[in-house]
């Protein structure tokens, strides 16, 4: 695992160790647009995952998972809020994110 002090470092040195692609929450999955690609939670791997707090307010506090999969051999990120995903998507996708996140 790496120290980031910035959200901005860890997108850029995560880019650079080959997390190329950026993935959105969806309510079943996490979509890469960029490619038309939706991956499953049983599709994909959570190999790392970076906490940042917000200065002013904790609201602004996000997560950054550095995500894998065998589905086309690829990586990417995939940012987000703390606890925002949590009303939005499926059981099986919390549960992924979740035990990474707490």
């Amino acid at each position: 695992m790496h120290i980031y002090d910035t959200l901005t470092a860890a997108v850029e040195d995560l880019g650079n160790r080959g997390y190329e692609f950026d993935f959105i929450l969806q309510q079943d999955c996490i979509e890469c647009k960029s490619i038309d690609l939706r991956l499953m939670p049983e599709e994909f791997e959570i190999d790392e995952f970076y906490r940042f707090e917000g200065m002013n307010d904790p609201g602004d506090s996000s997560v950054i998972y550095a995500i894998s999969s065998p589905v086309g051999n690829l990586k990417g990120v995939l940012i987000d809020a703390y606890g925002a995903y949590a009303e939005n998507v499926s059981p099986e996708l919390l549960g992924k994110l979740k035990m990474h996140h707490d």
